[in-house]
């Protein structure tokens, strides 16, 4: 049975237009839209049992990477150990997590963090995931406990999910075995397409408007190339368009030592198996060359960025203004949930390309001027194409994932619908996002989830807990 809304405002493909009916069909998709100019009228606009959503509605954020019991660690490890701290004596700490974590601690971790990323604006996810074995090391015998453990924490929180269960098989360049520190990440190449395949085969028989199951491969230092073109085959044949992800170019040190091993840079490397096209994501490159961004556009792969993050570990700066300029595809995510909130991605992307070139205003372009428009919907269409999901527009035949941000709230005091976006991404507007709709579903209403309350203590007990084990 459809359901209609009536929004004030709304951000379509087009741009904004006022007073927009939209009808949602049972499975959480726009079966039609009209607007107050289209010259006819709209039974989701005039309909009485129609729902006014006043504000301006814009689409969900896509949050294309998330390391969900990452979550476990924020506002644990920002202490000093020597003068030379990095993302690699960082990682320490992650490994110290993911040894101990069981599937129950991941499930209160994930559903609070999920809420989270609801709250703040983020409509689906994309799960990089590489805890697959027990505490010892051992395959789960019937089901992968932690595995299920993410399903079930998306579905309390109503997030729209991309589950990429990522193999993870040597320890760096050159094939150098896991180290213990890393045995609950192992999957040999057949356990990862069979895993693969077996969810997809059930997401079919599923048919949820909410999940899509991709793949990922953690790093060219964790999937030797070799291999990396043999599970690309067999993902092809389970599924010629699920979405690929990896981390590519984080650290100097990884550039460096591809270059050792191999002779090539990791973005050389990769792009040069010709596996790589629309399907694919690649995470941060934050090392990538001028040439290399250029050549990641034209094979129209994404870039995933986690500026918060990168930020945290001290990894550098993206060049973004260089991406966008060669028609590159962006989008965003939370990573190691150092901040979960794609306004502050999307601010800080903008702030790094100012202090770099020294300019305002640098990610706009002469097609549209005003930055937070130009910033959340490329993040928000690309953001949905890396996650394989129908989503990141308001637009027949897409979910309704939407946000309706509150015009009466002080960070959106003076906005008009074409500056909205510019508030939320600049004024602190955040606080201003007062309902969030998920496939055809209000998953957060009046800034409150219904499911926030009942896990807020588990949490914070949990979270205790680890901060005292990890001490």
């Amino acid at each position: 049975m459809e359901r209609h809304y009536r929004l004030d405002w709304a951000l379509l493909e087009g741009g904004w237009r006022r007073d927009v009916g939209v009808a949602v069909d049972d499975q959480g998709r726009i079966a039609g839209i009209e607007t107050a100019d289209s010259g006819a009228a709209a039974d989701s606009r005039t309909s009485s049992d129609a729902e006014r959503v006043a504000g301006f509605v814009v689409p969900g954020m896509p949050n294309a990477h998330s390391h969900a019991f990452q979550r476990g660690m924020a506002g644990n490890t920002e202490y000093r150990l020597s003068s030379r701290d990095s993302f690699w004596t960082w990682r320490q700490a992650m490994y110290a997590l993911a040894r101990r974590i069981t599937p129950a601690d991941l499930e209160v971790i994930a559903a609070q963090l999920f809420v989270e990323m609801l709250k703040a604006g983020y409509t689906s996810v994309a799960e990089f995931h590489y805890l697959h074995r027990q505490v010892d090391g051992t395959a789960y015998e019937l089901t992968n406990e932690l595995w299920d453990a993410i399903a079930r924490a998306a579905d309390t929180a109503g997030i729209g999910l991309t589950f990429l269960p990522t193999l993870y098989q040597t320890s760096d360049f050159g094939a150098q075995p896991l180290k213990p520190e890393q045995s609950r990440f192992a999957l040999t190449t057949d356990e990862f397409l069979r895993a693969v395949d077996t969810r997809v085969r059930a997401e079919r028989r599923l048919a949820s408007p909410r999940l899509r199951t991709g793949a990922a491969f953690h790093s060219l230092r964790a999937v030797p190339l070799e291999t990396l073109r043999e599970a690309v085959r067999g993902l092809i044949s389970i599924d010629a368009e699920l979405p690929v992800h990896i981390h590519i170019a984080e650290q100097l040190k990884e550039v460096e030592a591809c270059r050792a091993s191999t002779g090539r840079r990791p973005i050389e490397l990769l792009l040069g198996t010709g596996v790589v096209n629309e399907r694919w994501c690649l995470v941060h490159a934050t090392h990538a060359t001028p040439a290399e961004l250029r050549d990641i556009a034209a094979a129209r792969a994404a870039v995933c960025v986690s500026i918060t993050t990168e930020a945290n570990l001290g990894d550098g700066f993206f060049d973004a203004a260089c991406f966008l300029e060669s028609n590159g595809r962006i989008c965003v995510g939370s990573d190691s949930q150092a901040s979960v909130c794609p306004a502050e991605e999307l601010r800080w992307m903008e702030y790094q390309a100012r202090l770099r070139k020294r300019r305002r205003g640098v990610l706009a372009d002469a097609q549209e001027p005003h930055v937070g428009n130009r910033l959340w919907r490329d993040a928000a269409r690309h953001g949905a194409a890396a996650l394989g999901q129908p989503a990141g527009v308001i637009a027949a035949g897409a979910r309704a994932d939407w946000l309706a941000l509150d015009a009466d709230h002080p960070s959106m005091a003076g906005a008009r619908a074409a500056t909205a976006l510019d508030h939320l991404i600049f004024a602190g507007g955040r606080p201003a996002i007062r309902d969030v709709m998920v496939a055809g579903r209000w998953v957060v209403k009046g800034r409150r989830h219904a499911a926030e309350e009942r896990l807020a203590e588990p949490f914070r007990e949990l979270m205790g807990r680890l901060a005292l084990e990890g001490a």
